[in-house]
């Protein structure tokens, strides 16, 4: 039995706790495979209705995947690194094609692989406490578990935005950044889960029961800018513009700037391939780019400027975007490609 990610039934729903609220509820592979194949049992389970996930405690959601542990098996070379990435990635698209109705409780820090099993569920529900993030490029990563199919999908460029300078987006306003469907207050959130459970209304019914208007929002206020500076096809020429700007915008530029310049091109790349795409082949994408990832520099610094020295004074290689060529990371990594069979 996997104690950091635990599953019950209540009433209709079968719920799901990630059990790790001392490391954020970060994702590790047993919790990615253990989540997986319960979808699957519960899928054909006829007491099981909808399936609702949740994080314990109450500061995060879920924070991301344990990238440090990536770290440590990446510089030993050992194959953890493409098995977390092919389990995960798989996770995320059987959440994308769930038959059932499915719920995220999105009640504190979402951030990487907390995106990836909630983004691309029906019903993400937001609470005040809520903090949406992709704030990959920081270390050398890019936007992943199915990141580059979701961030796309968002309004006008908002994932461009999201995706690029690992903006953190909070409460009411992840609603209207399109990472989450409902806001519900987070002292309500315990009365709605009973409702999901117990409820003779629909899923959709008692959601909308509890949709609340968030208040004052920022992200209406900055989408025209966003829109304007963020639509151009290439880094170079989203930084231009933003030079451009006004303050606002000189610190979105600074943001990019901040991250891996190998990151970034990936990251826009992958975006831009996703506009349109199947999760199927914005995973397929994400896996080679994570592959050729593990043979480079970057995320190595990254994580150890980030988390581990906690210097915060990353040393990017290349460390010009002139200077980065993204052929590599589009190939087919030695170990094959991801496969949904």
């Amino acid at each position: 039995m996997n104690d950091e990610i635990l599953f019950s039934k209540a009433g209709r729903i079968g719920l799901v706790t990630l059990n790790r609220p001392q490391a954020l509820n970060a994702l590790n592979r047993g919790m990615c495979v253990a989540l997986h194949r319960q979808l699957m049992d519960w899928a054909i389970d006829d007491e099981v209705e909808a399936v609702v996930v949740e994080g314990a405690g109450d500061r995060a959601f879920c924070a991301g995947g344990d990238v440090v542990g990536l770290h440590a098996s990446g510089t030993a070379g050992t194959a953890e690194w493409e098995g977390f990435f092919h389990d995960e990635y798989r996770m995320n698209q059987a959440i994308a094609h769930y038959p059932k109705p499915y719920i995220a409780l999105v009640d504190g820090i979402s951030m990487g692989g907390g995106v990836g099993i909630s983004v691309h569920a029906p019903y993400r529900v937001a609470t005040e406490r809520t903090m949406f993030a992709m704030p990959e490029t920081g270390i050398g990563l890019i936007p992943d578990v199915g990141g580059t199919h979701a961030l796309p999908r968002f309004p006008g460029e908002l994932g461009t935005w999201a995706g690029l300078t690992g903006a953190r987006v909070k409460g009411g306003d992840c609603v209207a950044i399109g990472y989450c469907t409902h806001f519900v207050p987070a002292a309500e959130i315990a009365v709605l889960k009973e409702r999901l459970a117990h409820s003779h209304e629909s899923i959709a019914e008692v959601l909308a029961t509890f949709d609340s208007d968030p208040g004052p929002l920022t992200i209406p206020t900055l989408r025209e800018g966003i829109d304007f500076h963020f639509g151009h096809d290439s880094v170079e020429a989203i930084l231009e513009s933003l030079d451009g700007g006004d303050d606002w915008a000189l610190a979105q530029a600074a943001a990019i700037r901040a991250g891996s310049p190998t990151s970034c091109k990936l990251t826009l790349h992958a975006l831009r391939e996703g506009e349109g795409a199947p999760i199927e082949a914005c995973l397929k994408l994400e896996y080679r780019m994570v592959g050729g990832i593990k043979s480079g520099h970057d995320f190595f610094e990254g994580v150890r400027a980030q988390l581990i020295d906690k210097d915060k004074s990353p040393k990017w290689k290349p460390a010009s975007l002139q200077d980065v060529d993204i052929g590599p990371y589009l190939r087919e990594p030695a170990w094959g490609d991801l496969d949904f069979d």
